[in-house]
């Protein structure tokens, strides 16, 4: 299956709009069966916009217990690019929404929706990976698994206080 398209296939279209939906497994990314994307693909003049929904289920380690845990993915795409370099002067202006950023396709004909995914499904992936809000990850190591004889000359230090 082609994981591309045409930047002719959406202006051709109906709407200059190309509906997409993607369904399956992403390299590179640990996931619980496949990943999927409802995608609107549109043509903005000079540019394109990508917008919609991706699911699934990634399996992750805690960060704090180190145990996998799954990871329900639910969260919204809105890609803008831009047809030609940066650089050009636009016949038109476009309003690029707050936080959006303009990939430039400088002039290829045909947009990877796979490497999108991936790169949007790695975004989303929590800094602090936890997989509860139970998690006693601080008990996780025992004393024992902590302790160094070498240590142990500390344990029976006592301070006294000044006079």
């Amino acid at each position: 299956m082609s994981y591309k398209i045409s930047i002719d296939e959406i202006e051709n279209s109906e709407d200059k709009t190309v509906y997409y939906d993607f369904e399956d497994n992403i390299d590179g990314i640990n996931s619980v069966g496949p990943v999927s994307a409802d995608l609107t693909i549109k043509s903005l003049g000079e540019f394109i916009e990508v917008y919609g929904n991706v699911k699934g289920t990634l399996k992750l380690e805690c960060d704090l217990c180190l145990k996998e845990f799954d990871y329900n993915l639910d969260f919204n795409i809105d890609e803008v690019y831009a047809k030609h370099a940066l650089s050009d002067d636009y016949k038109q202006e476009t309003e690029i929404k707050d936080g959006q950023f303009v990939t430039d396709l400088n002039g290829a004909d045909e947009i990877d929706i796979y490497d999108l995914l991936y790169q949007s499904v790695i975004l989303n992936i929590p800094n602090k990976k936890v997989c509860g809000i139970n998690c006693n990850g601080d008990n996780f190591l025992k004393e024992e698994e902590l302790s160094d004889p070498r240590m142990d000359v500390f344990k029976n230090i006592q301070i006294q206080p000044k006079k």
